[in-house]
């Protein structure tokens, strides 16, 4: 009974086919895994090999033409069968194929089987029977003889002209006498695989609590500007030399952030619905890693305190949260929050506002860069920042003022201590 060989889809995206080439013709007897045609699609060239055997009775595409996906391409059948009401029938439902319509034989109908080709991408411009010396193999054949470790020099091809094909390959893989003596395949490593799942504990509940309701609810929007801090290395080198507690970069910025505060009031607000609070207090809130979590205590009216007093607090808080030690007040009554991962080498970073401020700053790492100063190219430090605001509450106008006030600030330390 004749059979119906369809274009298949070979590509999630492909539409139509184009026959590349023939490697049969009409009357040649067909066998299953011989190599028919190679179809170009949207994305490759690639080989169709026949899952039927028989003869090859009708040819529905010319070389170079398209054809539809699922439209009739070859017809197999036995010698002298009529196909002419098979192709009658499907010539109604079909999908037409874009070449001139072809002379064919008058023949009985047959049940259609479509086919599910083998394919491997080629390329275009290459033919599918390589020859190196005598051998010769269909790509991929020899694709699977490389993956299985095959000397294909050994096998004996069953394909038209001698051609090696898939099933040749096959039949040595499954005798194990046609191994190379250094298989190509990688070997496989086994292993055990493994996890641990522990339970959540409430610092993280409430985290993924409040993080997850400030991303989702409040409009987020980032503004980021880059400092110059040779001024700050040079101030905070002087200031250690005469204070009695060490003075870090975030005391500094804490500071700065205070003072910046003071100059853009909007920023330290807080969203409520139907009202907006704008406080006249500035609490800046120190975000500090801990074992399994994260926890923000407040430095309080931290633009009316000096850089050793903020020095002082910080180290206090810092040491008393890894420790859990601290009080619920020591981590409430945020008005702002600053968060600075550049003790770990990040450059940059966005951070997730923390209820209820409408402002959080990222702080990233201080990195020497080339800058042009005066005219000249010279070694700068620099810190990059990220304002994260609820745009409730700021504007981007509004932001992008306090970040050149806290820039005036960091770049001119010596105003931290007017």
């Amino acid at each position: 009974m004749a059979e119906i060989i369809r274009m298949p889809r070979m590509s999630d995206t492909m539409t139509e086919g184009v026959i590349v080439d023939w490697h049969k013709k009409v009357g040649d007897a067909v066998k299953t895994g011989d190599l028919l045609a190679e179809v170009e699609t949207d994305k490759a060239t690639m080989e169709l090999e026949s899952y039927q055997s028989g003869t090859l009775l009708y040819v529905g595409v010319e070389k170079g033409k398209a054809v539809q996906v699922d439209g009739i391409i070859a017809i197999l059948g036995k010698p002298g069968e009529d196909i002419s009401a098979l192709l009658a029938s499907e010539s109604k439902t079909a999908p037409v194929a874009k070449t001139e319509e072809k002379k064919t034989e008058t023949q009985p109908s047959a049940p259609v089987i479509e086919t599910k080709p083998i394919v491997e991408t080629i390329a275009a411009s290459t033919s599918s029977v390589e020859t190196n010396g005598r051998i010769k193999a269909s790509p991929l054949a020899k694709k699977i003889a490389r993956e299985q470790g095959v000397d294909i020099h050994g096998l004996k091809g069953s394909g038209d002209d001698g051609r090696i094909v898939r099933r040749d390959v096959e039949a040595a893989v499954g005798s194990g006498i046609v191994k190379t003596s250094t298989p190509m395949m990688i070997p496989l490593v086994s292993g055990k695989e493994s996890f641990e799942e522990v339970p959540v504990s409430q610092m993280r509940k409430a985290i993924a609590k409040r993080l997850t309701e400030s991303k989702n609810i409040a409009p987020h929007f980032y503004l980021t500007m880059e400092m110059d801090m040779d001024g700050a290395l040079e101030s905070r080198k002087a200031l250690n030399e005469i204070s009695t507690v060490k003075i870090s970069f975030n005391d500094i910025i804490i500071k700065a952030c205070a003072l910046a505060l003071r100059h853009n009031p909007k920023v330290n607000s807080s969203w409520l619905g139907d009202r907006i609070r704008y406080n006249h207090h500035i609490h800046i809130g120190m975000a500090v890693a801990i074992e399994d979590g994260l926890i923000v205590p407040v430095i309080r009216f931290a633009d009316q305190k000096t850089l050793t007093q903020i020095a002082m607090e910080s180290k206090d808080f810092a040491t008393r949260a890894k420790e859990r030690k601290l009080q619920p007040q020591e981590w409430e009554g945020n008005t702002f929050t600053v968060s600075n991962l550049g003790m770990y080498d990040i450059e940059e970073f966005t951070a997730i506002i923390n209820p209820p401020d409408a402002c959080i700053l990222a702080i990233g790492g201080i990195k020497q860069i080339p800058v042009v100063k005066n005219g000249e190219i010279k070694i700068g430090n620099v810190m990059k920042v990220t304002l994260s605001c609820d745009h409730r509450a700021v504007d981007g106008a509004t932001g992008s003022q306090f970040l050149l006030s806290l820039k005036s600030f960091l770049e001119n330390p010596v105003r931290l201590l007017l």
